[in-house]
């Protein structure tokens, strides 16, 4: 018997060789299998359909797949491995994933530099040369952890296990290192000079990447014993680039609460406004910060993935084939499909727009119920349908971030007219359509004061790259004036977060 099997994935057209009996999760993730639940089979977010071979049905796939899939040849890929030759159908990751080409002030210094937004699900790279701003490559990429997870407690409960963190840092170090050496061959840099290097992400990303320990995440009140400015040389990180620069991975601001958000108030200017402003990164682990010049106060928030398409039946990344877009024409569901091909689920800018929709139609009601007289599933367009846990599970991410903003505001002692502007960072913020977001109660400001502000992350963090000492003072300021609060210990979480999840009637 041979030792490699031949694994061919459509429609992709890609084939390649395997080891004999290798986990399909160890290479599927990387060709758009995802695997929201970190390959527990407790989702069907990893289902590929076997076109030519066979794999086994187990007990686990029995529980989460109906008769009628199972026959199709449908499969969850994290129960299988590869021990016959096999043809699998599968969705490619087309992702979009959000750079930054703003316009910013900056003291100009010789060499290179690279700007790296380390976010839960995908990962940014930027060259730039430091003596005019000019971005010269940009890279990016699904970050591979996600393998293990698709949120952030998922990744803390895999870094626990045995040489969980270790393979967590090693495996997204390896993938930055990667992108800087695509970035120095794609800018024709060749192996340019690059002076310097700053990474921003949430401190879940920061402690995966710098290889500090997670276990204080993982209970209450989940602080960081160290959640500092951490500077490590290129070799270090297994990185040759020549000079060996510093990597620096910016300061997170306390608990979940991480640099890329301290980036994004640099980047929004937040902590230079007169006026009450705030920032949400509506993303798996949503962050939010109220404040101005004078204070600033900041939390996050167990949003879940339901914004990104997982936990959802058919939920799905913005990808081709995701409905991203739904309408009401002639009193009917009209659903716009990314692609222009046939839908095969929906990414979370459609399942806002889906809610937002039904409960117009009255196909939703106030409650989260489905009101269209069956306990059946509300179809959107064959065969895409959004279950009564479909909009639960929307319930509850939007009920977090509502609340996170209403208590926040409480904190400041204001209320909600009290906000001049709300900035949306990051690509789900820059996707969702206001209106839907605030007919279902997610941000419920009027569409004119919110304002979809890009990454800013990315953004804050080439702001770094210029001058380090200067951006540490600034990052220092701006620190010192933030209060992070915790809303597990609000005494008023749980009964703002039940409210915040019901619907407006209207």
């Amino acid at each position: 018997m041979q030792n490699t099997v031949r694994i061919e994935l459509q429609p992709l057209g890609e084939t390649f060789e395997l080891e004999r009996g290798m986990p399909l999760q160890d290479v599927l993730f990387a060709h758009g299998v995802e695997f929201p639940c970190g390959g527990r089979a407790r989702c069907k977010g990893c289902r590929v359909r076997v076109a030519r071979g066979s794999l086994p049905v187990t007990p686990e796939q029995q529980g989460l797949l109906s008769a009628e899939e199972l026959a199709a040849g449908w499969r969850l890929s994290c129960c299988c491995r590869a021990d016959t030759d096999l043809t699998l159908e599968l969705g490619q990751w087309e992702a979009a994933i959000l750079a930054d080409n703003s316009v910013f002030e900056f003291t100009p210094r010789d060499g290179l530099g690279v700007a790296v937004d380390l976010g839960t699900t995908t990962l940014v790279a930027q060259l730039l040369d430091l003596r005019n701003a000019h971005v010269l490559a940009v890279r990016t990429a699904l970050n591979h952890q996600a393998s293990f997870g698709a949120d952030v407690m998922s990744r803390v409960s895999f870094a626990l296990e045995e040489n969980g963190l270790r393979r967590l840092c090693s495996l997204v170090r390896s993938q930055i290192g990667k992108l800087i050496a695509e970035l120095l061959e794609a800018s024709k840099a060749g192996r340019g000079r690059i002076e310097t290097v700053t990474v921003v992400g949430n401190t879940v990303m920061h402690h995966l990447f710098c290889g500090i320990d997670v276990t204080p995440l993982s209970r209450y009140p989940f602080e960081p014993e160290r959640d500092g400015l951490e500077v490590l040389r290129a070799s270090e990180l297994g990185w040759d680039l020549s000079g060996d620069p510093a990597v620096r991975f910016l300061p997170c601001l306390g608990g979940f609460v991480g640099s890329d958000i301290l980036a994004g108030i640099l980047a929004t200017r937040l902590h230079e406004s007169g006026p009450l402003v705030g920032l949400v990164d509506l993303g798996t682990n949503g962050e939010i910060v109220i404040g101005n010049r004078e204070r600033l106060l900041c939390a996050s928030t167990a949003a879940g993935p339901a914004f990104e398409g997982a936990r959802i039946s058919m939920g799905m990344r913005a990808a081709t084939g995701a409905i991203s877009a739904v309408s009401i024409e002639g009193g009917a569901l009209r659903c716009h499909v990314l692609g222009n091909v046939a839908p095969r689920g929906i990414c979370g800018s459609g399942l806002v727009d889906a809610v937002a929709a039904g409960l117009d139609l009255g196909s939703i009601q106030p409650s989260g119920r489905l009101g269209n007289g069956t306990n059946g599933p509300l179809m959107l367009c064959p065969p895409v349908t959004l279950t009564q846990n479909d909009i639960r599970e929307l319930q509850l991410a939007k009920g977090a971030i509502a609340a996170g903003i209403r208590l926040l505001l409480a904190r400041w002692g204001a209320e909600a007219k009290d906000l001049t502007r709300l900035y949306l960072a990051g690509a789900f913020g820059n996707y969702i359509s206001r209106a839907s977001a605030r007919r279902i109660g997610l941000l419920d400001f009027p569409i004119e004061m919110v304002k979809p502000a890009g990454n800013t992350a990315l953004l804050g963090a080439k702001l770094a790259l210029f001058n380090a000492d200067e951006a540490a003072c600034a990052y220092t300021s701006v620190r010192n004036r933030i209060q992070h609060v915790s809303l597990n210990a609000e005494p008023r979480f749980q009964e703002v977060f039940v409210e915040e999840m019901t619907f407006p009637a209207s």
